[in-house]
């Protein structure tokens, strides 16, 4: 009997424990939820956390008429039109196309797309293709982590 009061302690001590780590990894970094961001609020978090990471000149798009990309930006010596995309799904190739397009406007060097997500297998085979870089929300954390 002592031992199933022992098994039942220890069962709850890593029920919490597991909800714990739930909680850190749903709310990323610092207590900051991408999940829940809304799409602008989510391209202004991205281009502070791109400051802290040694980029210059970084500006967010106005919320239209953006020709396909919401931050501009440079580090060392390479120019960046950037998309990014808070979605609660992969993201597809329409924001491969849209960074595509934007690069050549904004007169860029590179095209990323920056996500929470990941990426289907259309939009990674459009992006190799078009040669525009992906940043997902593995990447994202690991920035995440770097400015911390």
């Amino acid at each position: 009997m002592e031992y199933i009061g022992i098994i039942v302690g220890a069962c709850a001590i890593l029920l919490i424990v597991a909800a714990l780590f739930a909680i850190v990894r749903a709310t990323g970094n610092r207590g900051i939820n991408l999940d829940t961001m809304e799409g602008h609020e989510f391209e202004y978090y991205c281009a502070e956390l791109l400051r802290k990471r040694g980029f210059e000149e970084v500006e967010v798009t106005p919320g239209s008429k953006d020709y396909g990309v919401d931050i501009l930006a440079e580090k060392d010596g390479v120019s960046y039109a950037i998309q990014c995309k808070r979605y609660a799904a992969p993201v597809g190739v329409k924001a491969i196309q849209e960074a595509y397009a934007g690069r050549d406007y904004y007169d860029k060097m590179v095209g990323v797309v920056l996500t929470n997500q990941y990426f289907t297998k259309p939009a990674v085979e459009a992006a190799k293709k078009l040669k525009i870089l992906m940043w997902d929300g593995g990447y994202l954390e690991e920035m995440m982590e770097e400015v911390e």
